[in-house]
């Protein structure tokens, strides 16, 4: 479904990826671990449109997105490509249940539609009484959650995060693992994940090793 090849980047003389080549299949959870500064993020941020290769081909269901510019590209990140983050980034001024309707809603979709979406959702996700808090009126877990929601309000075909579990305790952390896992389960989601967790990465269905910009074997443990 998601297929990168020969994937480069640098920044200044640094040279973070060196020759990335990747597949991704449907309802696949994938997780990327490696130690700070081996380019999982950097890649992450490529294969979702967000940072441009510097070489390479990116293709999501067999369209080649690396090559979308300006309102183009803007348009098909909004429609195929969910993301959560590290840091929520929630909307302060706006509610749970508003934060996750305004990707709909940029999208051009009706408002009754996005606003039905967005409670079944939240529902699923454990947050019924909480569709009228605002971020600060929610834990860091719950607005992880919210986070999650609002990454899938356009039926993404794949979402990407980067450290989703980086800012919360283990409850939460192993909390917001098993969704990821009923996701897949409930709606054949697709999700690439940056994380340090071991017991996250454990958990999906493949771990690819990052070091010094390539993705490597793993590494075999000693007798």
């Amino acid at each position: 479904m998601l297929a990168a090849k020969n994937i480069h980047k640098k920044y200044g003389s640094l040279e973070v990826l060196k020759g990335v080549d990747l597949t991704i299949n449907k309802g696949e959870i994938v997780s990327i671990v490696g130690s700070s500064g081996a380019g999982k993020s950097t890649l992450l941020h490529i294969l979702g449109t967000l940072d441009k290769a510097d070489a390479g081909e990116i293709f999501l269901e067999n369209q080649r997105i690396d090559t979308l510019k300006g309102k183009q590209l803007a348009k098909f990140r909004n429609k195929h490509v969910g993301f959560v983050f590290q840091f929520h980034h929630l909307l302060p001024e706006f509610s749970a249940l508003e934060n996750v309707c305004i990707p709909g809603w940029i999208s051009g979709r009706k408002k009754r539609e996005v606003t039905e979406r967005a409670i079944q959702l939240l529902e699923t996700l454990n947050l019924k009484d909480r569709f009228e808090n605002k971020p600060q009126q929610l834990s860091g877990g719950e607005q992880q959650r919210v986070a999650v929601a609002r990454a899938l309000i356009n039926n993404p075909q794949i979402v990407f995060a980067d450290e989703p579990t980086g800012n919360l305790d283990s409850n939460n952390a192993k909390e917001l693992h098993e969704l990821f896992m009923q996701l897949r389960t409930q709606f054949n989601q697709t999700f690439l994940i940056v994380t340090h967790n071991e017991e996250l990465a454990l958990l999906c269905d493949r771990v690819i090793h990052m070091k010094d910009g390539k993705i490597v074997p793993p590494v075999s443990p000693g007798p």
